[in-house]
């Protein structure tokens, strides 16, 4: 049994790994011919070709470990033409008997293999498809001066208007590490110890990380931004912000 799941924007739609899981045991159920040796579950795009989960299980099957996998769906197993092509090629050598997926029906035979096919492209269709609206989504933003993904130190998303603006608790304290530095009375090091001991400098607290003290490489990254001079850098082309997302408290 294989069960993948991507945190990427492909897979927001999917269900979740114990989700695709328990469809393919409810599927499964009535077949006492069909025994599942292991299970493998992995967190990764399918993409492209090299998911090490995914490896590991052909390896595995080529040993003669097993004899077929079941997925909820086509697209769990690739979205590539490397994967895709090795598995039906896999079938065409008789090292995998049989695929099997919850929402799907295949037949080993040469329709079967010719659908299969056209599935695991209209799969990759849909991945090829998708980045291609991010990358001109993101062409689009960096062109109306709107800078894509987390914005800099200092600022927020707001995800109503869903434009960038000032971080209330963190924009203040940049915008002193800024003065303090070019001022040039203060070295990097002294700014650093300043705003993490004296002014309690915090990152953003989210679920996993953050509500640490600026930490030195940070600091210097902060320093070698150009977003705070007004400039996006995307993809090596400078791009002017939007007077919008610099307008301080």
């Amino acid at each position: 049994m294989y069960c993948r799941r991507s945190s990427e924007a492909e897979d927001r739609q999917a269900l979740s790994i114990e989700s695709q899981r328990r469809e393919i045991e409810r599927a499964l159920a009535p077949r006492a011919d069909v025994t599942i040796v292991r299970v493998f579950e992995e967190s990764r795009s399918a993409k492209a070709p090299g998911r090490p989960v995914f490896g590991d299980m052909v390896r595995r099957i080529e040993k003669g470990e097993a004899q077929g996998i079941v997925a909820w769906m086509p697209d769990r197993l690739a979205r590539n033409s490397v994967d895709g092509g090795l598995l039906i090629y896999l079938l065409d050598r008789g090292v995998l008997k049989d695929l099997k997926f919850a929402t799907y029906s295949f037949e080993n035979s040469s329709q079967g293999k010719f659908m299969l096919s056209i599935m695991f492209g209209q799969s990759k269709y849909y991945s090829d498809a998708l980045s291609e609206n991010v990358k001109r989504g993101n062409r689009t933003k960096v062109e109306n001066g709107w800078i894509p993904g987390q914005p800099p130190l200092g600022y927020l998303t707001d995800r109503n208007l869903r434009i960038v603006v000032c971080d209330p608790e963190r924009f203040p304290l940049v915008k002193r590490i800024w003065e303090l530095v070019l001022a040039g009375g203060h070295t990097p090091p002294q700014v650093l110890r300043l705003a993490n001991e004296e002014w309690g400098f915090r990152t953003r607290q989210s679920k996993r990380q953050g509500g640490n003290p600026l930490s030195r490489s940070s600091l210097y990254s902060l320093l070698a931004n150009p977003f705070y001079s007004g400039i996006i850098l995307w993809n090596g082309v400078r791009y002017p912000v939007c007077l919008q997302v610099v307008v301080s408290s």
